[in-house]
């Protein structure tokens, strides 16, 4: 390269680096709302919450600071905190299970290629998206022990109607019921896995004489495996977080603390007993238990989670 080409050549890349520049500069720019959002309304309460747990604080005086005494109240001197554990790990266990198999089962059901199954979509997931205010009402309805519909199902096989909010025994199987309610949103989930089979797959598998069920265990539990994983996180997460709503509005925790969900123990002591940080040191607790299990959860979907290509997740 001659003398004469070189300054040429440096112009070229100074104002290709001012160009990179000036789009680094705009693209923070465009997301400076987002950013300024996340800090003000995410990271920051989340760090001030962390704070206000090692405190003693009821919104109206100024915050003490008392070190670990928040936590070493909840693990050694707080049974309700033991009970409202007990209660979201009880609807975990139950809930979870279920919601995972009959969300694929209706997934399964729904990716048939019959007439009108557009339809029959829509309805499955409407209930998903109903307002949990408004499904609690009508379910508070359905299990009244007199004249709800969920007796009278009962009844029509020769049952004795059952106090299913009133009854210690029947609340958190009550609600567990309820969430069935929504499992159109699962199910939209697994619906796009489905379809997403490459059906070159399906096709190998008649060929070598594949019947239905060899072909859902080879071919289609391994494709939709990250699938699976996914709605298991998101059940998790979600599990140890719900209650709060519809416990507040059906039981208010009863009867005898049996449904006191983690979460509404949480809101008592924040905005009924003014208690903030003692509800924020539940709150990390409750974030510490849902990393800690999730994390596992990861750990182990190396042993069945299969993605494209025959690459087990790590």
């Amino acid at each position: 390269m001659s003398v004469s080409e070189k300054p040429v050549k440096e112009i070229k890349m100074r104002k290709k680096g001012g160009f990179a520049r000036y789009e680094a500069i705009m693209g923070y720019l465009c997301i400076l709302p987002w950013i300024i959002g996340f800090l003000v309304f995410t990271a920051g309460p989340i760090v001030a919450s962390a704070v206000i747990s090692f405190t003693d604080w009821d919104l109206i005086q100024k915050p003490n600071w008392i070190g670990f005494a928040n936590y070493t109240k909840l693990f050694f001197h707080d049974p309700l905190f033991w009970q409202s554990l007990k209660v979201t790990i009880y609807f975990t266990v139950l809930s979870l299970p279920l919601t995972l198999v009959l969300s694929l089962l209706i997934a399964l059901l729904m990716n048939q290629k019959i007439k009108g199954i557009f339809l029959f979509r829509t309805l499955y997931y409407l209930p998903a998206v109903v307002p949990i205010v408004a499904t609690a009402i009508l379910w508070r309805w359905i299990f009244n022990r007199d004249f709800g519909l969920l007796n009278r199902v009962v009844g029509f096989f020769g049952l004795p109607p059952q106090s299913w909010l009133a009854d210690p025994q029947w609340v958190i199987p009550a609600f567990v019921i309820m969430g069935l309610w929504g499992l159109g949103g699962g199910m939209l989930i697994y619906l796009a896995g489905l379809q997403g089979i490459p059906t070159h797959l399906y096709e190998a598998a008649d060929i070598d004489g594949a019947g239905t069920w060899s072909k859902f265990k080879n071919v289609t539990l391994p494709m939709i495996s990250p699938v699976i994983l996914y709605n298991l996180i998101m059940g998790i997460i979600g599990s140890f977080q719900a209650g709060f709503t519809t416990s507040f509005i059906m039981t208010r925790g009863g009867p005898d603390n049996a449904s006191l969900f983690y979460v509404l123990y949480l809101y008592v002591n924040a905005f009924e007993h003014f208690k903030m940080g003692y509800a924020c040191a539940q709150a990390w607790v409750l974030f510490i238990i849902v990393l800690l299990v999730t994390l596992l959860v990861i750990k182990k979907s190396a042993a069945w989670v299969h993605y494209e290509g025959g690459v087990k997740g790590r």
